[in-house]
């Protein structure tokens, strides 16, 4: 068995095609009778984390079962192998659009986001230099790559924790997933409640306050999303192990 590929799912391919299609019709603003028709079209971003959660997972899980292992080292590489080479393509060919296109100062953000997608730190990049997702004349054709560093940054530490939790939590794996994505979900919808300072909890509660840890562009208010993902193999694997 080759622990590197998983058997062809089409439904999963079908979800990706209705996600990519959701997401583009949100961002031309499609409209019928003064009403936009795809309004909650950047759902298909979340959508895109839960199936990344799952294939990743199912990858590590089958190797795990087939070899009692996970080589880290190889999963690196295969990743290194997958997306480099698409990543260098996008960005060579966006460079003379950028040149002939953008004016100096998006040229040199364009330039500084190249880079940090590079180093799969375009998340943060964009955060911190606050250009908005939701911002439809942003003129960096970059700007989807934070999602890519979204999921290299969860797929740096996500081997160790797996093959961890499989070791140590085998029987209460599945109840310490949904925990984690318990936990996220507070830390996401209070954490900016919270302070340094004595009491260490705002005195002006908010139910949706905001925070860097539920910042659009942060792992953290994504990791929920890739944990469901790969909550979803377990139940599978567990009903497989029924029948």
């Amino acid at each position: 068995m080759n622990s590197s590929k998983i058997k062809y799912r089409p439904e999963i391919d079908g979800l990706r095609a209705i996600a990519v299609i959701t997401v583009i019709f949100y961002h031309f603003e499609i409209s019928f009778f003064g009403n936009e028709f795809f309004k909650g079209g950047y759902l298909g971003v979340d959508v895109f984390f839960v199936i990344s959660g799952y294939l990743i997972t199912s990858i590590l899980v089958d190797e795990y079962e087939s070899k009692n292992s996970i080589s880290i080292l190889n999963f690196y590489k295969r990743r290194i192998r997958r997306i480099i080479p698409l990543l260098f393509t996008v960005i060579l060919v966006s460079i003379p659009f950028a040149w002939f296109f953008l004016l100096p100062s998006s040229l040199i953000d364009f330039s500084k986001s190249s880079l940090s997608s590079l180093i799969f730190s375009s998340n943060f990049y964009f955060h911190f230099s606050e250009n908005a997702y939701f911002n439809f004349n942003d003129s960096n054709p970059l700007l989807h790559t934070w999602s890519l560093s979204v999921e290299e940054q969860f797929y740096i530490f996500f081997p160790f924790f797996l093959l961890f939790v499989i070791k140590y939590l085998n029987k209460l794996l599945i109840k310490f997933f949904i925990f984690l994505i318990f936990i996220n979900l507070l830390m996401i919808q209070f954490g900016g409640n919270l302070s340094f300072n004595y009491p260490y909890i705002e005195e002006n509660f908010s139910f949706n306050k905001p925070n860097f840890f539920g910042s659009f562009y942060i792992f953290t208010s994504r990791f929920w999303e890739l944990l469901i993902g790969s909550c979803l193999v377990f139940f599978e694997k567990k009903i497989k192990f029924k029948k």
